[in-house]
Protein backbone atom coordinates (compact mmCIF):
# COMPACT_ATOMS: atom_id res chain seq x y z
CA UNK A 1 0.00 0.00 0.00
CA UNK A 2 2.43 2.00 0.79
CA UNK A 3 4.45 2.49 -2.77
CA UNK A 4 0.89 3.18 -4.22
CA UNK A 5 0.56 5.79 -1.38
CA UNK A 6 4.00 6.94 -2.50
CA UNK A 7 3.49 6.78 -6.34
CA UNK A 8 -0.02 8.76 -6.17
CA UNK A 9 2.08 11.37 -4.45
CA UNK A 10 4.61 11.62 -6.47
CA UNK A 11 2.93 12.05 -9.19
CA UNK A 12 0.48 14.51 -7.74
CA UNK A 13 1.74 16.04 -5.05
CA UNK A 14 -0.46 17.03 -1.94
CA UNK A 15 -3.59 16.97 -4.53
CA UNK A 16 -2.59 12.82 -4.02
CA UNK A 17 -2.49 13.21 -0.20
CA UNK A 18 -6.15 14.38 -0.58
CA UNK A 19 -7.45 11.87 -3.29
CA UNK A 20 -5.92 9.24 -0.77
CA UNK A 21 -7.53 10.44 2.46
CA UNK A 22 -11.00 11.19 0.11
CA UNK A 23 -11.43 7.62 -1.11
CA UNK A 24 -10.25 6.77 2.89
CA UNK A 25 -13.16 7.96 3.67
CA UNK A 26 -15.00 5.74 1.23
CA UNK A 27 -13.06 2.81 1.63
CA UNK A 28 -12.37 2.77 5.60
CA UNK A 29 -9.82 -0.55 4.88
CA UNK A 30 -7.56 2.42 3.82
CA UNK A 31 -6.06 3.59 6.87
CA UNK A 32 -5.35 7.77 7.34
CA UNK A 33 -3.60 6.29 9.84
CA UNK A 34 -1.12 5.51 7.18
CA UNK A 35 -2.02 8.36 4.65
CA UNK A 36 -1.45 10.82 6.64
CA UNK A 37 2.12 10.35 8.46
CA UNK A 38 3.65 9.50 5.21
CA UNK A 39 2.09 12.23 3.88
CA UNK A 40 4.00 14.17 6.68
CA UNK A 41 7.56 12.44 6.20
CA UNK A 42 6.99 12.83 2.28
CA UNK A 43 6.44 16.54 3.42
CA UNK A 44 9.38 16.48 5.27
CA UNK A 45 11.85 15.82 2.48
CA UNK A 46 11.11 18.66 0.43
CA UNK A 47 8.64 16.94 -2.64
CA UNK A 48 5.58 18.93 -1.08
CA UNK A 49 4.97 21.76 1.12
CA UNK A 50 3.66 20.47 4.74
CA UNK A 51 0.74 23.45 4.48
CA UNK A 52 -0.55 22.07 1.22
CA UNK A 53 -0.61 18.70 2.52
CA UNK A 54 -2.57 20.18 5.38
CA UNK A 55 -4.92 21.81 3.11
CA UNK A 56 -5.74 19.11 0.42
CA UNK A 57 -5.88 15.94 2.81
CA UNK A 58 -8.32 18.52 5.58
CA UNK A 59 -10.28 19.00 1.85
CA UNK A 60 -9.74 15.39 1.12
CA UNK A 61 -11.65 14.48 4.23
CA UNK A 62 -14.57 16.69 3.71
CA UNK A 63 -15.08 15.73 0.36
CA UNK A 64 -15.21 12.06 1.50
CA UNK A 65 -17.63 12.60 4.25
CA UNK A 66 -20.01 14.75 1.70
CA UNK A 67 -20.18 11.50 -0.40
CA UNK A 68 -20.82 9.93 2.23
CA UNK A 69 -23.68 12.38 3.91
CA UNK A 70 -25.08 11.90 0.12
CA UNK A 71 -25.64 8.47 0.46
CA UNK A 72 -27.29 8.68 3.97
CA UNK A 73 -29.35 11.37 2.70
CA UNK A 74 -30.59 9.25 -0.50
CA UNK A 75 -31.41 6.55 1.99
CA UNK A 76 -33.51 8.64 3.81
CA UNK A 77 -34.97 7.98 7.02
CA UNK A 78 -38.04 5.55 5.39
CA UNK A 79 -35.94 3.34 3.55
CA UNK A 80 -33.61 3.21 6.83
CA UNK A 81 -36.73 1.97 8.88
CA UNK A 82 -37.77 -0.23 6.47
CA UNK A 83 -34.20 -1.81 6.15
CA UNK A 84 -33.92 -2.07 9.70
CA UNK A 85 -37.24 -3.72 10.26
CA UNK A 86 -36.01 -6.65 7.77
CA UNK A 87 -33.18 -7.33 10.30
CA UNK A 88 -33.00 -9.68 12.85
CA UNK A 89 -32.90 -8.86 16.59
CA UNK A 90 -33.47 -5.15 15.57
CA UNK A 91 -36.61 -2.92 16.30
CA UNK A 92 -37.88 -0.10 15.45
CA UNK A 93 -37.12 1.57 18.76
CA UNK A 94 -34.02 0.65 18.52
CA UNK A 95 -33.46 3.38 15.73
CA UNK A 96 -35.62 5.90 16.93
CA UNK A 97 -33.44 5.77 20.23
CA UNK A 98 -30.47 6.56 17.81
CA UNK A 99 -32.55 9.31 16.34
CA UNK A 100 -33.39 10.83 19.15
CA UNK A 101 -29.45 11.08 20.58
CA UNK A 102 -28.20 12.42 17.29
CA UNK A 103 -30.55 15.03 17.51
CA UNK A 104 -29.43 15.94 20.89
CA UNK A 105 -26.19 15.14 20.43
CA UNK A 106 -25.29 15.29 16.14
CA UNK A 107 -23.28 18.93 16.26
CA UNK A 108 -20.32 16.85 18.89
CA UNK A 109 -20.69 13.26 17.69
CA UNK A 110 -20.05 14.43 14.20
CA UNK A 111 -17.03 16.94 15.09
CA UNK A 112 -15.51 14.37 17.68
CA UNK A 113 -16.07 11.19 15.18
CA UNK A 114 -13.79 12.86 12.58
CA UNK A 115 -11.01 11.75 15.58
CA UNK A 116 -12.23 8.28 16.32
CA UNK A 117 -11.06 5.20 13.86
CA UNK A 118 -14.14 3.45 12.23
CA UNK A 119 -16.66 6.06 13.14
CA UNK A 120 -14.74 8.88 11.35
CA UNK A 121 -16.09 7.83 8.31
CA UNK A 122 -19.89 6.29 8.97
CA UNK A 123 -20.71 9.15 11.13
CA UNK A 124 -21.16 10.79 7.92
CA UNK A 125 -24.14 7.91 6.66
CA UNK A 126 -26.49 9.03 9.83
CA UNK A 127 -25.50 12.91 9.76
CA UNK A 128 -27.21 12.93 5.95
CA UNK A 129 -29.94 10.64 7.22
CA UNK A 130 -30.84 12.80 9.64
CA UNK A 131 -30.58 15.46 7.22
CA UNK A 132 -28.15 17.64 9.45
CA UNK A 133 -28.00 20.97 7.82
CA UNK A 134 -25.46 20.84 5.40
CA UNK A 135 -23.26 23.57 6.11
CA UNK A 136 -23.26 22.83 9.66
CA UNK A 137 -22.34 19.04 8.76
CA UNK A 138 -19.46 20.65 6.58
CA UNK A 139 -18.12 23.08 9.51
CA UNK A 140 -17.89 20.38 12.01
CA UNK A 141 -16.31 18.00 9.31
CA UNK A 142 -14.23 20.31 8.71
CA UNK A 143 -13.07 21.34 12.07
CA UNK A 144 -12.70 17.98 13.13
CA UNK A 145 -10.85 16.39 10.40
CA UNK A 146 -8.46 19.60 10.44
CA UNK A 147 -7.37 18.27 14.11
CA UNK A 148 -6.70 14.88 12.93
CA UNK A 149 -5.03 14.99 9.90
CA UNK A 150 -2.60 17.90 11.07
CA UNK A 151 -1.76 15.92 14.33
CA UNK A 152 -0.79 12.96 11.66
CA UNK A 153 0.64 14.61 9.48
CA UNK A 154 3.15 16.61 11.51
CA UNK A 155 3.63 12.96 13.60
CA UNK A 156 4.77 12.02 10.56
CA UNK A 157 6.82 15.09 9.47
CA UNK A 158 8.67 15.19 12.86
CA UNK A 159 9.39 11.32 12.84
CA UNK A 160 10.89 11.40 9.47
CA UNK A 161 12.14 7.66 8.19
CA UNK A 162 10.32 6.74 11.74
CA UNK A 163 7.11 7.81 10.62
CA UNK A 164 5.41 4.17 10.64
CA UNK A 165 6.14 4.20 14.47
CA UNK A 166 2.40 6.24 14.15
CA UNK A 167 0.98 3.50 12.61
CA UNK A 168 1.82 1.12 15.19
CA UNK A 169 0.57 3.30 18.22
CA UNK A 170 -2.59 4.12 16.73
CA UNK A 171 -3.22 0.67 15.67
CA UNK A 172 -3.18 -0.49 19.11
CA UNK A 173 -6.23 2.33 19.92
CA UNK A 174 -7.94 1.09 16.92
CA UNK A 175 -8.12 -2.79 18.18
CA UNK A 176 -9.35 -1.43 21.24
CA UNK A 177 -12.22 0.44 19.73
CA UNK A 178 -12.94 -2.68 17.44
CA UNK A 179 -12.87 -4.82 20.37
CA UNK A 180 -15.32 -2.51 22.15
CA UNK A 181 -17.67 -2.39 19.13
CA UNK A 182 -17.67 -6.34 18.55
CA UNK A 183 -18.06 -6.64 22.71
CA UNK A 184 -21.07 -3.89 22.41
CA UNK A 185 -22.59 -6.20 19.04
CA UNK A 186 -22.38 -9.30 21.34
CA UNK A 187 -24.35 -7.82 24.69
CA UNK A 188 -26.84 -6.71 21.99
CA UNK A 189 -27.33 -9.95 20.44
CA UNK A 190 -27.25 -11.54 24.14
CA UNK A 191 -29.82 -8.76 24.93
CA UNK A 192 -32.28 -9.29 22.68
CA UNK A 193 -32.11 -13.31 22.37
CA UNK A 194 -32.97 -12.92 26.03
CA UNK A 195 -36.44 -10.88 25.47
CA UNK A 196 -37.28 -13.11 22.83
CA UNK A 197 -37.22 -15.98 25.09
CA UNK A 198 -38.87 -13.99 27.93
CA UNK A 199 -41.71 -13.16 25.22
CA UNK A 200 -42.28 -16.88 24.39
CA UNK A 201 -42.50 -18.06 27.89
CA UNK A 202 -45.22 -15.18 28.42
CA UNK A 203 -46.95 -16.02 25.40
CA UNK A 204 -47.21 -19.99 26.68
CA UNK A 205 -48.86 -18.65 30.04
Amino acid sequence: MTDWLVGLMDRLGAPGAGLAIALENLFPPLPSEVILPLSGFTASRGKMQLLDVLVWTTLGSVVGALALYGVGALLGRERTLAIAGKLPLVKISDIEKTEAFFQRHGGKTVFFGRMIPIFRSLISIPAGVERMPLIKFTLLTTAGSAIWNTLFVMAGYLLGEQWELVEAYVGVGTNVVIAIVVLAILVFIGVRLAERRKGKHASRR
